[in-house]
C-alpha cells in the first residue's frame, strides 16, 4: 500500500494513484465480484432449519469457507459433496434478485478479457454456486474456474490459490499474480501462495481485513482501473486509487 498502516482507526481511503504491473489475476467471488449477502442469510436461515443449528452461528464463521468444512464443524452428516453442490444450486435459483455486482467489478473484468490477460476465478464456492451467479447476473465466465471441489483444503490453505497460478501457466515465482479478495481466511491463503493481494472492504471491517496482511486495501473495484500493457505487453497495468492509508495523528 501507499505506507504502511498502524492505526486503522485513524486511516482513510485517500493513498493517490499507483500503477502497478501484473502477469495475471485471480478473482474471488463472493464479496469480491458479487456481494450475495442477503441471498446467503437467507440460503444459511433454511439450511440451519434444516441441520437444527441456528443461522447466527453459521454466518459468525461461513463466509469465505467452504460450506463442506462448516458442515463438517456444525452437521458432519451432511458434509458430503453430493449434498453441498445441491444445497448450493439452489442458491442463485431462489434467491437470484438479492445479489447485487462490487462496484466496478464488471468493468475490470471486460477490460482484462478485451486484452486477452489471464484470469480466473478462485472461491470457496461449488461449481453450480459460481456458474449459477454468473448467470443470473449476466457476468464474464472465465476459462479458468477454481472452485470448493478443486481442492482437498479450503481457504486459508493456499492450496486454491497455488492450482490458480497453475492453471494459468504462472506459477514460478518470477510471474507477479494479484489475488483479489475479501475475506481475512482469502486474503492469507493469496498472500501464502505467494500473490500479490487487493482486499476490498465489502463483507469486513478495515481492521479484520488489515489483520491478514494485504498488499492494498480499497472500498470496492471502483478503485481499480486497467489502463494499459507494458511494453512487451506481457504484463497488464492496474491504476488503484482511493487505497486505504494512515493519517498521522
Amino acid at each position: 500500500m501507499g505506507s504502511t498502516v498502524e492505526s486503522p482507526a485513524a486511516a482513510a481511503f485517500d493513498a493517490p494513484p499507483e500503477s502497478v504491473g501484473f502477469d495475471g489475476f485471480l478473482f474471488d467471488m463472493d464479496g469480491t465480484i458479487i456481494d450475495s449477502t442477503a441471498a446467503v442469510v437467507k440460503h444459511w436461515e433454511t439450511v440451519g432449519q434444516e441441520i437444527g443449528v441456528s443461522p447466527e452461528v453459521i454466518l459468525q464463521t461461513s463466509h469465505g469457507r467452504r460450506s463442506i468444512d462448516i458442515l463438517r464443524i456444525l452437521a458432519p452428516e451432511k458434509a458430503n459433496w453430493e449434498y453441498v453442490k445441491h444445497m448450493e444450486g439452489l442458491l442463485p435459483k431462489f434467491h437470484g434478485a438479492d445479489a447485487v455486482e462490487i462496484p466496478g467489478a464488471r468493468d475490470l473484468l471486460q477490460g482484462l478479457i478485451a486484452r486477452d490477460a489471464p484470469w480466473a476465478i478462485v472461491t470457496s464456492g461449488t461449481v453450480p454456486l459460481v456458474t449459477g451467479w454468473l448467470g443470473v447476473l449476466k457476468l464474464p465466465a472465465p476459462e479458468h474456474l477454481v472452485t470448493a471441489e478443486s481442492v482437498t483444503d479450503g481457504k486459508p490453505d493456499p492450496a486454491c490459490y497455488a492450482l490458480g497460478r497453475e492453471r494459468l501457466g504462472l506459477a514460478g515465482p518470477a510471474k507477479q499474480v494479484l489475488v483479489l479478495e475479501d475475506s481475512p481466511a482469502g486474503i492469507r491463503a493469496g498472500k501464502d501462495a505467494g500473490c500479490k493481494v487487493l482486499a476490498v472492504v465489502t463483507s469486513h471491517t478495515a481492521d479484520e481485513v488489515l489483520s491478514a496482511g494485504p498488499d492494498w486495501v480499497v472500498k470496492d473495484l471502483a478503485s481499480v482501473r486497467l489502463v494499459g500493457t507494458s511494453g512487451d505487453s506481457s504484463k497488464v497495468t492496474l491504476e488503484i486509487s482511493n487505497a486505504l492509508v494512515t493519517k498521522s495523528t
